[in-house]
């Protein structure tokens, strides 16, 4: 009797550590992590479960081998760019999940990472890379736009002059350039990467209060469109509502005490920004 073939392993490895830190390896190493729908979908199920686990206090996003993702798969570019295999736009969500996902988001960036994997690692919060890797935005040179609200996001990381010269040109940079411009936080030789960035997410999930990161992620983003007064004056009634909630008591008493704080995790119910301000 011939035994069944195992199943081929899935596209995004998930594992969450002791700490809380979720890791998301894209895993397609053979095509060096490039996108496919399989992944998109894949990609969206798993920040829709982090975000509503309380166990998962920070999540590190990085690629399996040598690749971050350099992108669309080429074989569903082709195919959707001759009309025979379209992308299915109409039915997907936008492609933009880690920009509204409440948690720490850290990429790792080990390789290779252009369109839709430089859309992704501009979305974390944070960028760790290692010297060699290769950033693209590669819009221009497919005959494509700055995707994903991409035009929105480069210029408020590394400046409008700089953000034009990527979109425009498509042009490579390494991971030593993009430090350079502030389009990466750390720069981490390869062995050291993802234990630097595991360790940084690690980090925060022991002694950061999970629901004010969540609540300053908000105010990262809203502040952008906000002139200085109103983004006082937002502060000062989101700090009146976090000094209600138990993390503030809890950060105070740890701190008179001595010890690492004991902060509950963030899961489906807890309130959106805007709802604590009203």
């Amino acid at each position: 009797m011939t035994a069944n073939p195992d199943p081929p392993p899935p596209v995004i490895l998930s594992e969450l550590t002791g700490d809380g830190v979720l890791l998301l390896t894209l895993n397609r190493p053979e095509r060096h992590n490039a996108w496919t729908l399989e992944m998109e979908l894949l990609y969206n199920e798993l920040f829709d479960r982090a975000e509503a686990d309380p166990a998962v206090r920070a999540v590190v996003l990085t690629g399996a081998g040598r690749s971050f993702c350099p992108g669309m798969d080429m074989s569903v570019l082709d195919g959707a760019s001759s009309g025979a295999r379209p992308w299915p736009t109409d039915s997907l969500p936008p492609r933009t999940r880690p920009m509204g996902f409440p948690k720490p988001l850290v990429a790792a960036v080990n390789g290779a990472c252009a369109g839709i994997g430089f859309n992704q690692a501009l979305m974390c919060d944070v960028r760790f890379a290692v010297p060699d890797a290769k950033f693209a935005a590669a819009f221009s040179a497919r005959g494509l736009v700055a995707e994903d609200g991409v035009s929105w996001l480069l210029p408020r990381i590394v400046g409008y002059g700089k953000a034009s010269d990527l979109l425009l040109s498509s042009r490579r940079i390494t991971g030593t350039e993009a430090r350079e411009m502030g389009l990466v936080n750390r720069l981490l030789e390869p062995a050291d990467l993802l234990p630097a960035a595991l360790a940084y997410a690690s980090e925060l999930a022991r002694t950061a209060s999970p629901y004010a990161m969540s609540l300053i992620k908000r105010q990262l983003a809203d502040d952008q469109t906000r002139s200085f007064s109103e983004s006082r004056d937002t502060a000062a009634a989101l700090l009146a509502t976090a000094k209600r909630a138990p993390d503030y008591r809890e950060g105070v008493r740890s701190f008179i005490e001595r010890r690492q704080p004991e902060f509950a995790g963030l899961g489906e119910n807890a309130p959106e920004p805007a709802e604590a301000v009203s």
